[in-house]
């Protein structure tokens, strides 16, 4: 077995091995089970973590696997729910432009400075955390329909696209601060 697979590695390696299937799901209606393997993507981005400082398992090949394995789910996970109908397209631009302009905002401060290292913000996670909490009432909606998880699904698109937002621009500043320390 390679070194570099771990119990965190796998996963990780496991997160993006459902993808394919969580957005097969969502595009052909089968919303339980989308829900389903997107839960267990979720516990897999906790538990993969938790299991790496635990038991002293952090890697390189996990520091690089993580955010590309949640960058596929979450962005996979959207663009289906927008192709299904479900989210408006205007959500899913806002919170995939978001991830470009600080994937080119990075390239750009790794260009100009030796910074390398990139943690994310408290706003950056609370982003996450929103956008991650929306899937799940979308495809719940989806998977039981009811009027009130419909009202919350609708309600939650607005504080998910002002937190994104707010977190790009906390980015902005971020690599703003950066830049003037080099």
């Amino acid at each position: 077995m390679p070194r570099w697979l771990n119990l965190p590695n796998s996963l990780t390696v496991l997160r993006i091995l459902l993808v394919p299937f969580i957005l097969r799901a969502v595009l052909t209606g089968h919303y339980r089970l989308a829900l389903a393997l997107f839960l267990v993507a979720a516990f897999s981005d906790i538990a993969d973590g938790a299991a790496a400082r635990r038991w002293g398992q952090a890697s390189p090949a996990g520091a690089y696997l993580d955010p590309i394995a949640d960058k596929c789910l979450m962005s996979g996970v959207y663009l289906a729910l927008a192709a299904a109908r479900l989210v408006p397209w205007w959500f899913v631009a806002l919170i995939l432009g978001r991830d470009l302009y600080i994937l080119i905002g990075a390239s750009l401060v790794m260009r100009f400075t030796t910074e390398r290292a990139f943690p994310p913000s408290i706003w950056g996670k609370a982003s996450t955390f929103v956008q991650i909490c929306t899937v799940v009432v979308w495809m719940t909606r989806e998977a039981a329909p009811t009027p009130w998880l419909a009202a919350l699904a609708s309600t939650m698109l607005w504080p998910t696209a002002a937190i994104t937002l707010w977190s790009g621009i906390h980015y902005t500043w971020k690599a703003f601060l950066i830049v003037r320390q080099h």
